[in-house]
């Protein structure tokens, strides 16, 4: 299975959003809004996943799953356009970035606050790596439920395995466990370099 699906005819939504309207619902400050105009061509809420869309039922924290797809000015995209657009949408998100004829799919978890079922807890963003815009999707994984596709479309999306017994939220907490350990290893690695170029020159 790739993380790039065939979404359902009957859940395309095909809405071009505007980006002042993420502005005004994320708060956009004047470096974000930057951000959106050097890097962001245009943004589509491309399919609702919804129960009266794939006949799936909701559950208490996935209701629908939204996906977007945002085509690029350039290769890179500051993870803050997206963390704009998750603050605005206040609903699980997959997003499909284009660029140049390729694609890449992005997601964080994202859960109702327990705090306050109002706001959204989002996670770190996984990703996949550029493919050809042709590359073949999966059909979408075979589910119960809204909560269980939304999972296991996420899972499509990590580098590592899923551990037996994992429920979606430890799996994400050691996902970023081990991009906390791998961060703190090139930190090291980068003051070891410094340190034998200091001690051979």
């Amino acid at each position: 299975m790739t993380a790039f699906f065939d979404y359902p005819k009957g859940a395309a939504f095909g809405r071009v959003v505007p980006k002042n309207k993420i502005y005004e619902h994320a708060g956009a400050g004047a470096a974000l809004k930057d951000l959106f105009i050097t890097q962001v061509d245009q943004i589509v809420w491309k399919y609702k996943l919804a129960p009266e869309t794939i006949n799936l039922a909701a559950t208490r924290s996935v209701s629908e799953i939204q996906i977007f797809t945002i085509s690029l000015r350039r290769a890179d995209l500051d993870l803050n356009v997206l963390r704009a657009i998750d603050r605005a949408i206040p609903f699980p998100l997959i997003f499909e970035l284009s660029w140049s004829g390729k694609r890449k799919a992005v997601a964080a978890f994202k859960r109702p606050s327990e705090a306050d079922s109002a706001k959204w807890v989002v996670s770190e963003y996984f990703e996949t790596n550029w493919a050809e815009e042709a590359t073949t999707r999966s059909p979408l994984p075979i589910a119960l439920n809204l909560g269980a596709l939304y999972e296991q479309m996420l899972t499509a999306l990590m580098p590592a395995q899923a551990a037996a017994d994992e429920d979606i939220q430890a799996r994400v907490a050691r996902m970023e466990a081990i991009r906390a350990k791998t961060r703190e290893v090139d930190r090291i690695k980068v003051r070891l370099d410094r340190v034998c170029r200091a001690v051979t020159n």
